[in-house]
């Protein structure tokens, strides 16, 4: 089975063209091929595949087995493989994922190979219980949460995927790994949840590391940078076009007021390809 290893700042996934091979039990084969040791290593599986209603679809995996709804690194690299590949000429494509159609735009080197993307990510979801928070409350904004003995002050978004933003002094040296399990698993949360916590440098500069859901730290994650912006904004620290540092590097974020949509802009890079034998 043929494959390809590309990241997003960091956030790197197992891609299979599924146009050309077949994939029966995704859910068991990431545990395998996400393995670092074992397998290729990666932060998840994702497949690309035909779509009835977009150019090309996109399935992603943790490496838990569970299948998410988005991820904004792995779409850009969606991206990235089908153009590359000659798959597609157009640079303005349209995704299928199960939490919408997404629409990117790419951006060539003088290679013509595709380096960037920006990505429509959609509307921000703010009502608590369609996240899903188990609340009433409507906006769930600056709200309290007890983990290990403390409250920490919380809000949520999701954009696709569940996400709770959590406001920290020095985010390097923050427990993440301690905090982010408790947050996931949180009672309050039926899904689970991916935990951001963030360190506001400047009203167009915020910090984040991410304890990503099924997976755990990750280098970067696209919907939660995206969370982030839109969590900061209605809490009045951040504008509403910002960039977003994450171990990995970069992403620029607008929450455009005009159309209640909010825009990623971020690298897509190969790292190699290969074949397994399963």
């Amino acid at each position: 089975m043929k494959f390809t290893k590309m990241h997003g700042i960091g956030n790197d996934y197992v891609y299979i063209n599924c146009f050309e091979e077949k994939v029966e039990k995704p859910e068991e084969l990431v545990k395998f091929i996400s393995n670092r040791h074992f397998g290729v290593g990666s932060d998840g599986l994702v497949l690309i595949l035909p779509s009835s209603e977009a150019d090309f679809r996109m399935r992603m995996f943790n490496p838990d087995g569970s299948e998410a709804q988005m991820c904004g690194n792995a779409i850009r690299c969606v991206g990235k493989y089908v153009y590359d590949n000659s798959m597609t000429n157009k640079k303005t494509l349209s995704i299928e994922t199960l939490a919408g159609i997404k629409v990117l735009e790419l951006i060539t080197d003088k290679n013509n190979k595709v380096a960037m993307a920006k990505v429509d990510m959609g509307e921000p979801i703010l009502n608590a219980r369609d996240i899903p928070v188990d609340s009433d409350i409507g906006l769930f904004v600056n709200q309290p949460l007890q983990a290990l003995g403390k409250e920490y002050r919380v809000t949520c978004v999701s954009m696709g995927n569940p996400h709770a933003v959590i406001y920290v002094k020095n985010v390097s040296e923050f427990p993440v790994e301690k905090v982010g399990p408790e947050i996931e698993k949180h009672a309050l949360f039926p899904e689970r949840i991916n935990a951001e916590f963030v360190e506001v440098i400047n009203a167009k500069r915020l910090k984040m590391r991410v304890w990503e859901r099924g997976t755990g730290e990750t280098m970067a994650c696209g919907t939660g940078a995206c969370a982030v912006l839109v969590a900061s904004s209605l809490n009045g620290v951040s504008e509403k076009k910002a960039t977003v540092e994450l171990l990995g590097g970069n992403l620029d974020i607008e929450w455009d007021e005009s159309n209640n949509r909010v825009y990623m802009t971020g690298p897509a890079a190969l790292v190699f390809t290969g074949e397994l034998y399963i």
